[in-house]
């Protein structure tokens, strides 16, 4: 198969050419067309994955919780996801903070850039404290009680309840397996065959995802540069030592501790894993959800890195809304690049409050949208740092947002196999010919 054929060379080469038309467009004044014409062709692939990620969940789920023959299994499998998640999250945030530590990128932000900066994007600040209030006042345990829905119907409607759609599938599963065999068949024979169908639905929707791709990349840049391109250069040149401590921070989690996951775990090769995953990766960095791209995410873990659908599609959704390892580092970087900013010194103590309320904070804020901003002004709150410092990061924001979902969705794959391996269901790998 010639190169050029190859899914992952084709979203890659729409990614290019998105990027080439954004700038052009804003160099030659083309903005609205791309608005009013290329927009849309992107908007219309990300909804289209949304559409399949729900009905995808709750048919692979119920038909792998119903053919579990111990439903111990189901609890030793949930309770090793949480501790996983929760682990890498704490080394994502802990890896963030040294980073920042080192490179301290707040210290080099001239104070005129900082006086710009405030000024041009203070006014986008203002309701993001109210939101996170209102999260701080729940109770401990309301993240538990959301997770169960009243109606099933309200649930499927909306991608960010997916831990609810979780727990009616694996509630759906428990039942048909409570009933006689004979009858219960019937209905997970429903399930399988809705299973299947989705799967190819799937494909259909990939066969397109060079050209969504070319418009998600070109809206990105649009939205940047706006109509002065020379304006966005130079906020990303005064910007650049923060964002360059973020991304490095990214790359070492994803070389220390995923590939680590892979040692301890399945001796699967880093460089195998993300042959396997990589449109996945480049969807999650093109769309900046991980939500997404769930469906392609699940897609590939099952085919090509050999997780079984029982495991797959139990982790990867409760991922999807809860593990972002990506998001939790950026915050952790973000906080204390706002604090050097602003002239603060941060304490020992504040910067280990910042590990533990980032930790909370990126389960707490599941499903909530804008969970990423929302997130850290719950952590400069804590640690006393004024959120009107966000106004300082807010221009770089979206890069970094595809930057950390790509590594969001890394992780959640990356948790699958570990979790796969411990339960035995973890098989070879399998590439197709549109991988080699």
């Amino acid at each position: 198969m010639k190169w050029y054929r190859k899914l992952h060379w084709q979203i890659i080469i729409g990614m290019v050419l998105g990027l080439i038309w954004g700038l052009f467009s804003s160099i030659v004044g083309l903005n609205e067309f791309t608005s009013d014409y290329i927009r849309p062709f992107g908007d219309i692939f990300i909804t289209l994955l949304k559409l399949i990620a729900v009905p995808l969940v709750l048919a692979s789920l119920v038909v792998g919780v119903s053919n579990l023959n111990d439903m111990s299994q189901l609890s030793r499998m949930g309770g090793k996801t949480i501790a996983i998640y929760l682990i890498t999250t704490t080394l994502a945030i802990t890896i963030g903070l040294g980073v920042v530590n080192i490179m301290q990128p707040g210290k080099a932000l001239p104070e005129e850039t900082r006086t710009s900066l405030m000024e041009s994007y203070g006014g986008s600040v203002e309701g993001r404290d109210e939101a996170a209030q209102e999260l701080l006042d729940r109770s401990p345990l309301d993240f538990f009680v959301d997770i169960v829905p009243e109606n099933f119907f309200e649930a499927a409607s909306d991608n960010a309840n997916m831990l609810q759609v979780v727990f009616i599938a694996i509630l759906i599963g428990i039942g048909i397996v409570q009933i006689p065999i004979q009858k219960g068949q019937v209905l997970i024979n429903v399930f399988e065959s809705l299973n299947d169908v989705i799967i190819k639905i799937v494909d259909l929707i990939m066969k397109t995802a060079p050209y969504g791709v070319f418009a998600l990349m070109a809206v990105v840049i649009v939205d940047l540069a706006g109509d002065d391109l020379s304006q966005a250069l130079t906020l990303l040149s005064a910007l650049g030592w923060y964002t360059l401590a973020v991304v490095f921070g990214l790359f070492l989690h994803v070389m220390i501790v995923y590939s680590s996951l892979f040692k301890i775990f399945s001796q699967m090769k880093l460089k195998d894993f993300f042959k396997a995953i990589q449109p996945a990766v480049l969807l999650g960095f093109s769309t900046s959800s991980s939500a997404a791209t769930l469906p392609v995410t699940m897609e590939r873990v099952e085919n090509n890195l050999g997780v079984d659908e029982e495991v797959s599609s139990f982790v990867l959704p409760v991922g999807a809304t809860i593990n972002m390892d990506g998001t939790s580092l950026y915050q952790a970087v973000a906080a204390v690049f706002i604090a050097q900013a602003l002239g603060m010194d941060l304490s020992i103590a504040q910067q280990l409050t910042i590990v533990l309320t980032a930790t909370l904070a990126s389960i707490g804020a599941a499903g909530v949208p804008g969970a990423g901003i929302i997130m850290l002004v719950i952590v400069l709150q804590t640690i006393q740092v004024p959120i009107e410092g966000i106004a300082l990061i807010l221009g770089v924001d979206r890069i970094l947002d595809m930057v950390r979902t790509a590594v969001n969705v890394t992780g959640d794959a990356a948790v699958a196999v570990a979790v796969a391996h411990t339960e035995g269901k973890l098989g070879a790998l399998h590439f197709d010919d549109e991988d080699l």
